[in-house]
């Protein structure tokens, strides 16, 4: 059986990288590794040995010109030690069938690299981007989230909906036209979207949505199924204990370790 190689990206603001690497071993990867984005550049480091990327949260050149706007940038026009293309490397990783998870300031970075929700299988043309929350504030909750079972999302595969926490100020989908954010639907690439904790369906009432997302939006995949992005931190509830009704007994969902585990499975069995 495969062994599952998990690389954990960190730097320029990035915030949450141990617990997800926690996290993904939690899950099974055998091998995790937090790697600075400076060692892709210098190539001490390249995404062809790994078959799981994550881009975790933080706050990315702390939000300037937009939360993760120049991280995107940036790995758009950068080369690395031997002057390839940094973007080279992710479209490689891609295209040999790899698992990507962005999760909060990672998933803004994947919809403005244009890797989500990537209709057409059209990756690095930006379709949607994440804007300021309604509320015009940053929104920290715990939230309820409902799992499509069409999609072809490889980490969401037979969950039941979920809880997680959110912590962010720009998380509302903005498509580019209301074509995209139609046909995003059918093809059931949003696998994840806010709902209300008493009835488990989708949402557009604040908090329970709590950034006023279309289509109560809160986690897209792409036609492969094989990159999810989500403004909730499946990361920060690895333990029962994290989640603040653990001592009542009965918790909502189970945790967001469910999600990484797919992963892994998946891979595992390729």
């Amino acid at each position: 059986m495969v062994k599952v190689k998990t690389i954990v990206l960190t730097g320029f603001g990035t915030n949450s990288h141990l617990e997800t690497a926690h996290t993904a071993r939690l899950a099974g990867s055998e091998q995790v590794d937090v790697v600075h984005f400076a060692d892709l550049v210098t190539r001490q480091v390249t995404l062809a040995d790994y078959q799981f990327l994550i881009f975790p949260g933080g706050f990315l050149d702390g939000d300037d010109l937009g939360a993760a706007q120049a991280a995107a940038i940036r790995w758009r026009y950068l080369k690395d030690a031997y002057d390839n293309p940094l973007e080279e490397q992710l479209k490689s990783f891609i295209l040999k069938g790899g698992l990507i998870l962005g999760i909060c300031n990672g998933f803004q970075l994947l919809v403005k690299l244009g890797l989500l929700p990537a209709l057409g299988q059209t990756f690095f043309e930006r379709q949607v981007t994440l804007g300021p929350n309604d509320s015009a504030r940053f929104e920290d909750r715990w939230v309820m989230l409902k799992v499509d079972p069409e999609s072809p999302c490889v980490f969401t595969k037979g969950l039941p909906n979920l809880a997680m926490p959110v912590r962010h100020g720009e998380g509302k989908i903005v498509a580019k036209s209301e074509e995209i954010l139609q046909d995003m639907a059918a093809k059931h690439l949003i696998a994840l979207k806010y709902a209300d904790p008493t009835t488990g369906e989708p949402t557009q009432e604040y908090p329970q949505n709590p950034n006023g997302s279309p289509l109560a939006c809160a986690g897209l995949t792409d036609p492969t199924g094989h990159i999810l992005g989500l403004m909730p931190h499946p990361e920060a509830f690895h333990h029962v204990t994290n989640h603040p009704r653990w001592t009542a007994g009965a918790l909502d969902s189970p945790p967001g370790t469910m999600l990484f585990s797919n992963a892994i499975r998946f891979l595992k069995q390729q």
